[in-house]
């Protein structure tokens, strides 16, 4: 259901508040008057507003000042300043505080309406505009999730379907997965991604602290924050972690999603929020319920549209794009002419196991580049520990056993990068019998 414009007034004559609040509120907007500015700023931080009409001479200050502070907090807000004569220099003052026209005393309703009509139409085709933009970048911010595999091509597709329902969604997946990535991918290809997106690690400590990011706070024993859920008005909130939340967040949280309403800390009155909140959890949501860690109803809340994020070991084919797009990257911060990767060093990377995912190929490519002489990337460059090549056992303290002990590594390695027994002994310089046998000497798991 569609919101009805909303506008502040800040008047301090009752006659002309009053008579414009019962015009307005005649015409079909949402209004609330208010006489100074103390009190619009107050109100301000509850609701946030479409259109500010404010008097330049207030009791406790200027309507210009007080437009350039509403702005600041809602950069979104439209002003429309009252004065009681016109100058070239109030109207500089107004137009550089963000106002987009002013009227002067005595008010006509009639002229009013038409300006505040003109000013949403204005608005209005500015909202379009974002449309067609963010219609005609949305593939490109598609794109920009590195891979061709398959399984990527499908979930590419799956957040086309999703992001423009504006639903609220599950990211599941392992720890390194990129969750973030894809939440982001959401909001750009989403109805509203010319407004912010807002990450919030749901296992910030103390409480208190988790409490004020995403509902706010005021004045008091807390420091005030508007909270994440109002800052970003129709933007996203991507919760990270969710099954962290304490349980007392979790039923604040499930509140702000069924009535659209957040209780700042510290407050006595709730605030409207308009935010798509989207959710990651590496852990099994509906187990954490059966063990009594995670809220039922807000299960079912968010368990609606749910995407699974493949492991990296699901989408080896990527894994060139991968290390360029990563190899890229860091050589351009560390200022180096890395340029790519050697084809025997892309063929260890595709046969590590990648418990850490995206996030552990990323941190190895780093490594890399940082140890690379040359254009491209060498097997040595490579972290040892990533193909096997680690130190002995702390057991291993004769010079026998620590030979052994890396002897039966490197086959392991090179078992991994080359399947095949022969081109595997081959590459070690054995004869194939010789392989079997010291497979079988060092007891090493095919």
């Amino acid at each position: 259901m569609k919101h009805p414009q909303s506008i502040l007034i800040v008047e301090d004559e009752d006659i002309i508040r009053e008579t414009m609040h019962e015009f307005l509120a005649g015409e079909g907007f949402r209004v609330e008057p208010v006489a100074s500015v103390e009190a619009a700023l107050t109100i301000s931080e509850q609701t946030r507003f479409d259109l500010a009409i404010c008097d330049v001479q207030l009791p406790d200050g200027d309507g210009v000042a007080l437009l350039r502070r509403l702005k600041q907090s809602n950069p979104e807000i439209s002003g429309l300043i009252i004065t009681a004569y016109a100058t070239v220099e109030n109207a500089v003052d107004a137009f550089k505080s963000g106002a987009i026209d002013y009227l002067v005393k005595p008010v006509m309703f009639e002229e009013l309406l038409s300006k505040i009509e003109r000013l949403f139409e204005v608005r209005h085709l500015h909202i379009e505009n974002q449309t067609l933009r963010r219609e005609l970048q949305r593939r490109g911010d598609l794109d920009r999730i590195v891979g061709s595999s398959k399984v990527l091509h499908e979930l590419q597709n799956t957040i086309r379907k999703v992001a423009v329902t504006n639903s609220n969604v599950l990211l599941c997946g392992e720890s390194g997965t990129g969750k973030e990535l894809f939440a982001r991918a959401i909001h750009q290809a989403g109805p509203h991604s010319e407004q912010r997106f807002v990450a919030v690690n749901c296992g910030t400590r103390p409480i208190e602290s988790l409490e004020g990011q995403l509902f706010g706070s005021v004045a008091g024993d807390h420091p005030h924050q508007i909270g994440a859920l109002r800052h970003v008005d129709e933007g996203t909130v991507f919760l990270d972690e969710v099954s962290q939340l304490p349980l007392g967040i979790q039923s604040e949280l499930l509140r702000a999603i069924e009535y659209q309403e957040v209780m700042p800390v510290g407050g006595s009155e709730v605030s409207d929020i308009r935010a798509r909140i989207l959710v990651s959890s590496t852990r099994d949501l509906a187990k954490e319920v059966s063990a009594g860690r995670f809220q039922e109803d807000l299960f079912y809340r968010l368990d609606g549209v749910k995407l699974r994020v493949p492991p990296l070991r699901e989408r080896l084919d990527d894994i060139p794009e991968l290390t360029d797009f990563f190899v890229a990257k860091h050589a351009r911060a560390m200022g180096k002419t890395v340029t790519g990767a050697t084809s025997e060093t892309i063929r260890l990377l595709l046969s590590v196991e990648w418990m850490g995912n995206v996030r552990q190929l990323d941190n190895a490519v780093e490594r890399a580049v940082m140890m690379c002489d040359g254009e491209r990337i060498e097997a040595q460059d490579l972290p040892p520990d990533l193909l096997g090549i680690a130190p002995p056992s702390p057991d291993a303290n004769d010079l026998r056993s620590a030979l052994r002990h890396y002897e039966k590594l490197h086959i392991k390695r090179v078992l991994r990068q080359w399947p095949d027994k022969r081109e595997a002994a081959k590459r070690l310089k054995l004869g194939l019998s010789s392989l079997y046998r010291k497979i079988e000497d060092l007891g090493i798991d095919l």
